[in-house]
């Protein structure tokens, strides 16, 4: 682990259920921080319990970050512990296959309220707060998919492609500060996500995935060692910097191959 490591105090995890969020919650855990995480399911009791056995405390909330109503009522729960973020991992996110014209635009604005509006919201808040304090570290859950334009997935793939960015963007504002930001972007993930996404009939849904211990592992070393961005897996590395160089068409038809469902193809 990291020789840079913050003191340790409060860490803060957003879509904690399950998946790559639990996993993070876990490192932290691991690490002596006490925990608050969130989820928009009951699952983030069950998991609260098992990351009790590791020493820390862990404060759960179930509430929806897609909403301001939810990141107010949030942000309200971790006033009311009196406690200052060290961490922030802002790991909650939705995903949604198919052709875009095919989706429900109720569905495709709640990926863009979870990814984006919801998260923003929150950052600016806890962000704010460590600016002040001249101290805390925040991670966000990208993916290599932002680097992509994603042909029947291109909802989510627009949302990942603005947190890479503003990822960036925020990394810069805050240098000198005391706090860091860093990209995890991770590829496909051995989670729910393609389950949740509808996408268990794609090839992408259907390959080899990474393990999302290694993947959250990786993201919060690098969290702790002030990195701008990492990708999890040398196959995801050497996918974003082709990515890089490659034509955005080119791009999008091969991100067809691997998100178009069974149906759609001809």
């Amino acid at each position: 682990m990291s020789t840079n490591q913050p003191e340790k105090g409060l860490a803060v995890v957003t879509g904690a259920s399950t998946g790559i969020g639990y996993e993070l919650a876990k490192c932290a855990a691991q690490d002596g921080y006490d925990l608050v995480i969130v989820a928009d399911e009951p699952r983030i009791q069950d998991a609260a319990a098992t990351l009790k056995e590791f020493g820390v405390s862990v404060e759960a909330m179930q509430g929806d970050l897609a909403t301001p109503e939810g990141v107010r009522r949030f942000i309200a729960g971790l006033d009311a512990l009196g406690r200052p973020v060290d961490l922030l991992m802002a790991n909650a996110g939705r995903g949604l296959g198919d052709g875009f014209l095919d989706q429900k635009i109720a569905e495709a604005q709640r990926v863009v309220d979870t990814n984006i509006s919801g998260t923003i919201a929150l950052v600016h808040s806890v962000a704010g707060r460590m600016r002040s304090r001249g101290k805390g570290r925040i991670l966000f859950t990208g993916s290599i998919a932002g680097f992509m334009p994603g042909a029947f997935q291109a909802v989510y793939n627009g949302t990942k492609a603005f947190i890479n960015s503003f990822s960036f963007a925020l990394r810069e504002e805050l240098k000198g500060t005391g706090v860091s930001v860093t990209c995890l972007m991770p590829g496909p993930t051995d989670t729910e996500f393609f389950e949740r996404a509808d996408m268990l009939d794609t090839p992408v849904g259907q390959g080899k995935k990474d393990d999302p211990a290694f993947v959250a592992k990786t993201g919060y070393e690098a969290m702790l060692d002030g990195e701008g961005d990492v990708a999890a897996g040398w196959k995801n590395k050497v996918m974003t910097a082709a990515a890089n160089v490659t034509p955005a068409e080119t791009l999008a038809k091969q991100h067809r191959k691997m998100a178009e469902p069974d149906d759609s193809r001809n």
